[in-house]
């Protein structure tokens, strides 16, 4: 017997997972659908501050299991029953939350406003597609049309906007960590980042130069750790050719300035030269591995909110 699911209407939202990695909403939202229905709510609009950024998602299920964030989690049961109400209706929905919305008793704690548009899928394909190039560590867009209800897979724009009617999301892949390197330095920063889940990749003196240019994409950081120059040499001529968004070295001053020494006898630009960040990390100095790994991760995150806000 097929499992029915309750009624829309009397279904009672339930977070059902804390994460607000897109992958991972883009796949409850599929499975959800799969299941009989489900809808994907839509940061597009902000008036003052938000906790998210424009294209922030939650997907919500017929059963009244939702996930992701609009803010620190104040609003997105209010979300998920907007959504409910979506689905039973069968139309699309599009809510203000905070200032400047009816829902006088929401009050976001930035004190400012959002808009949330609120889809009903009809079909996963154009967000399998996402997936698909998200595995395949390609960037990936989706058009939402509030007119015509639809939602299409586009080219990405730099960022999330309204473009003339449609409101245009972009995904791209997870932050990967390329760390060189078989020290404790390197061992605590591989622990941190994947904790923070981030992809990483370790690789030591002999396999580094030969397989990095293979793995440096531009959602690549590369995180050198050795306690020698030469020990580096072949990695960082390799990112230095890459398109990796950041390059940091481990090492003092001094010790910075004799390696530019040496790249400069290499003939390398100064451009390129001053990619890479040595002393390694956000704060400095420190005096244990751990300290080291919070600001490498700390410069990392910085770093990649820069290249991709």
């Amino acid at each position: 017997m097929d499992q029915k699911l309750p009624p829309i209407r009397s279904t009672i939202p339930v977070r059902t997972l804390s994460t607000d990695d897109p992958a991972e909403l883009l796949r409850f939202a599929i499975d959800a659908h799969g299941l009989g229905a489900a809808a994907l709510a839509t940061l597009v609009d902000i008036r003052g501050g938000a906790a998210r950024a424009l294209g922030a998602h939650v997907a919500v299920a017929a059963d009244g299991r939702f996930c992701g964030y609009f803010s620190g989690g104040c609003v997105e049961a209010a979300v998920a029953s907007e959504a409910l109400l979506a689905m039973a209706q069968g139309r699309d929905r599009t809510v203000k939350f905070g200032d400047g919305s009816p829902f006088f008793d929401i009050v976001l704690p930035c004190g400012g406003g959002i808009t949330v548009a609120i889809h009903v899928l009809k079909d996963v394909g154009a967000l399998r597609h996402v997936l698909y190039r998200l595995e395949r560590r390609q960037a990936a867009g989706l058009a939402y049309s509030p007119e015509r209800q639809t939602l299409e897979a586009v080219d990405p724009l730099s960022r999330a906007c309204w473009h003339e009617r449609d409101f245009l999301s972009v995904y791209r892949p997870r932050t990967r960590v390329v760390l060189s390197g078989r020290t404790i330095e390197a061992q605590a920063v591989a622990r941190l980042a994947e904790a923070s889940g981030y992809d990483v990749i370790v690789r030591g003196r002999g396999e580094a130069g030969r397989v990095a240019a293979d793995i440096i994409d531009p959602f690549t950081a590369v995180v050198l750790l050795h306690h020698d120059l030469d020990a580096e040499a072949a990695i960082l001529a390799t990112a230095i050719a890459s398109p990796g968004f950041y390059i940091g070295a481990l090492g003092s001053t001094r010790t910075h300035r004799r390696r530019v020494e040496r790249l400069r006898a290499m003939a390398f630009r100064r451009d390129d030269i001053a990619r890479i960040k040595a002393p390694i990390g956000m704060f400095g100095p420190t005096r244990d591995a751990t300290s080291l790994a919070l600001s490498v991760l700390a410069d990392i995150a910085a770093a990649r909110l820069a290249a991709y806000a």
